[in-house]
């Protein structure tokens, strides 16, 4: 007969995980001897190997007990979901490695891949690191509230990009955002989003948008205050009859020009 160290040491565990088998029904305690120790025989050196190779393969021990107790064709069957399982598992394992690799490459944190390569883009384009934060951080909370929309709304920014005026906007951002009012950069910002909003309301792209009110503020007062050259841009707009930034909330009809026939384009999120 054994004791409880020789029992493991036959099945080459430790006499925690015995106790631990004892515990959740897995290999039932012996009696005691006369001198009150426990004792073993070979009956459960052969069930505790058993519970130690199901276990070493994979085998939860929740189920572990099933497959020990089971019949040829049962064992079999009980193998085999519990690999379909674990392939299931090895696949989530997978896609969680692939997130956290996104992740390490610093853009991917709660962004779809269409918004990273549209940063990228603006990268190339010579934007600075600043405003592509501003807008990083517009996209995230764009995304969480129409997660839906994002890829055709990026697809619509790509398009954007094909415009002069565009490119011109974004050509300002390639340094520092703090700019004072006498900069002569304000009014120019100021004349282009002008052009790219008469532009949208002349293409029927303005309006309806997804957003609540409380949103659409949160998205102003965010851009309002890490830009402060914003809010000198909104002045003139607002002085020229143009009313809102994420959402145009009112549109001067003397300054339309619908004889321009340009490129219908939109201002940017967060600009």
């Amino acid at each position: 007969m054994l004791t409880i160290s020789q029992l493991a040491a036959y099945a080459r565990v430790t006499v925690r995980a015995v106790r631990h088998y004892h515990k959740i029904g897995l290999l039932p305690e012996s009696e005691r001897d006369r001198s009150g120790y426990r004792t073993y025989d070979a009956a459960a050196v052969v069930r505790l190997i058993r519970i130690r190779t199901l276990a070493d393969a994979g085998v939860p021990l929740a189920r572990v007990q099933e497959l020990l107790d089971a019949g040829p064709e049962e064992f079999a069957g009980g193998v085999q979901e519990i690999d379909k399982d674990l392939r299931a598992e090895i696949r989530r394992l997978q896609d969680t490695r692939r997130r956290l690799a996104r992740l390490a490459a610093g853009e991917h944190l709660a962004l779809p891949q269409s918004v990273v390569d549209y940063l990228d883009r603006l990268r190339g384009l010579g934007v600075g690191e600043r405003y592509i934060e501003l807008e990083r951080d517009a996209w995230i909370m764009i995304a969480a509230q129409v997660p839906h929309l994002i890829d055709s709304v990026i697809a619509k920014k790509h398009e954007e990009l094909d415009d002069p005026d565009m490119v011109r906007l974004y050509s300002f951002f390639t340094g520092a955002l703090d700019w004072q009012a006498d900069d002569p950069r304000i009014v120019e910002i100021a004349d282009i989003l002008e052009r790219l909003m008469i532009r949208a309301v002349e293409a029927g792209e303005v309006g309806a948008d997804g957003f609540d009110d409380q949103f659409v503020a949160l998205m102003d007062s965010t851009m309002l205050k890490s830009a402060p050259g914003a809010e000198l841009v909104l002045a003139i707009l607002k002085e020229r009859g143009w009313k809102g930034w994420t959402r145009i909330e009112r549109v001067p009809a003397d300054r339309l020009n619908p004889s321009e026939g340009s490129t219908p384009s939109a201002p940017t999120p967060d600009c």
